[in-house]
């Protein structure tokens, strides 16, 4: 499609959040804007790259715009792999709106959301894990998150596929030697070689792919759900880890009978915070209605608040809670312990357990140590956050040194090559013809490409950079 310019600009920090803002300039026509913006003596320019001159911007008619730093970066040495031009500006709406009207005055355009880093990637800059990574670094919302896509950007996941592509490429090489020679076939050792090479590709594949569910986390954040019966506490203690009166409270059982969510950190990470109407064993209508969204939600969560009344026996769960249970996902909060004369009583707990769900021994019921709190003073609080992130530090695959939390598209490319590396070893084994073991090497080799962005696919990507913001 022709574009009215091939130099775009944009704003790329929000003018008035901060003392400046940051107008990007992309495209051929970055040095000749610099000489008629500043004049020739003092434009930034291709024989300065990457050194800030102070400068006055002037308007096409010459008025004086704002005293303003300008920087000029020469192509390919720029985040675009074109000239590219950064004037920060006083961070007033009004002042940096003027000189964006002034580019597109002299003919430039405004970016496209995304565009810049869609730049980055087709002038080799980026490849697409690392434009991706780009949009994840944006939104990180925790310290988990924001050092995953620190290290994607700096190319942890494009070095991990480029071992694995290389890999594969010279297994399919071996194999496609002897589709050269249809009357000979693969001797048994080099069967064993090519074997050997497929499970280890394999092998890695499902390392990154088993990443997915965190990746999910650290964008969307821990799913953690508070259940228990009426009157438990469960409003009180999401107010207490919100730290602000979010729910409301109440002596009468059944306040809640909707959830509550609200986001959180806790540690390093991004928690998705749950409070759900009581577990009422005899329900009214409406509480039964707020029961099944309960059960709804328990049945998703990643993380799981079963909240006890410490002063009260502990009540039978109903089935659905009881098989959500899990050591590694549950956490026994025994609440109101401000209310026992002698500290928190434990006995009972574990009857809240219920009666163990299918293919759990009756004779062996679910261990899990209560942490005692009071939600209303902020005793034991400490304790059920610091279990709360050992729970959450659970959650990440050890891929080694780099961080690496895949995403959904990720995901599905490796889900794909997965299954064309299974095939293809199934085939090895039965001794099938080489041309089909390497019609599936091929499927994997194409979708290993997709991640780092090797097939051109233009809807793929129209779809993926227009989540960007303006300014990248």
């Amino acid at each position: 499609m022709s574009r009215p310019s091939d130099t775009i600009a944009a704003l790329a920090t929000p003018a008035g959040t901060s003392a400046i803002a940051v107008v990007r300039v992309s495209g051929p026509a970055c040095a000749k804007l610099a000489r008629e913006i500043f004049g020739p003596s003092s434009a930034p320019s291709p024989a300065l790259p990457r050194v800030a001159q102070h400068a006055d911007y002037h308007a096409v008619g010459g008025a004086p715009v704002d005293d303003v730093l300008a920087t000029f970066f020469s192509d390919p040495n720029s985040y675009t792999g074109e000239d590219a031009l950064e004037i920060s500006c006083h961070g007033n709406p009004f002042i940096a709106q003027k000189i964006l009207e002034d580019l597109f005055a002299r003919g430039c355009r405004p970016a496209d959301p995304g565009e810049f880093t869609r730049r980055a990637f087709l002038n080799g800059r980026l490849d697409l894990s690392q434009a991706e990574a780009v949009m994840d670094l944006i939104h990180a919302r925790s310290e988990r998150a924001l050092a995953a896509a620190g290290q994607q950007l700096r190319g942890a996941l494009g070095r991990r596929m480029a071992a694995l592509t290389d890999e594969l490429l010279n297994t399919l090489a071996r194999i496609e030697a002897y589709i050269d020679f249809p009357d000979e076939d693969l001797p048994p050792e080099d069967r064993g070689l090519v074997c050997a090479a497929l499970e280890n590709v394999l092998a890695g594949t499902g390392r990154l792919l088993a990443t997915s569910h965190y990746g999910e986390l650290l964008r969307d954040g821990i799913k953690t759900v508070i259940v228990g019966e009426p009157n438990a506490g469960k409003s009180s203690l999401l107010n207490r880890l919100v730290g602000s009166e979010r729910a409301l409270v109440s002596p009468e059982p059944g306040t809640t009978r909707d959830f509550i969510e609200e986001r959180i950190l806790a540690g390093p990470h991004w928690l998705r915070l749950t409070d759900t109407a009581g577990l009422n064993p005899a329900p009214a209508p409406l509480e039964a209605l707020g029961m099944a969204k309960t059960l709804e939600r328990a049945a998703t969560a990643d993380l799981l608040l079963l909240v006890l009344d410490a002063t009260r026996p502990a009540p039978p769960l109903p089935p659905e809670i009881a098989a959500a249970l899990r050591p590694e996902t549950t956490i026994i909060v025994l609440n109101k312990i401000d209310l026992l004369p002698a500290g928190p009583q434990l006995d009972n707990v574990g009857c809240a357990l219920g009666t163990p769900p299918a293919g759990r021994s009756k004779t062996a019921p679910l261990q899990l140590q209560p942490i005692p709190v009071s939600a209303l003073t902020g005793a034991g609080i400490e304790a059920l956050q610091a279990e709360i992130v050992r729970r959450a530090e659970a959650f990440r695959h050890d891929t080694g040194e780099d961080l690496i939390a895949i995403n959904a598209r990720h995901a599905h490319a490796l889900a794909r090559a997965k299954t064309g590396l299974s095939d293809a070893l199934a085939k090895l084994a039965a001794n099938a013809p080489v041309e089909l073991l390497a019609s599936d090497l091929r499927e994997t080799l194409a979708a290993f490409g997709e991640i780092a962005g090797k097939v051109d696919n233009e809807q793929m990507l129209d779809r993926l950079f227009a989540h960007f913001c303006i300014g990248k």
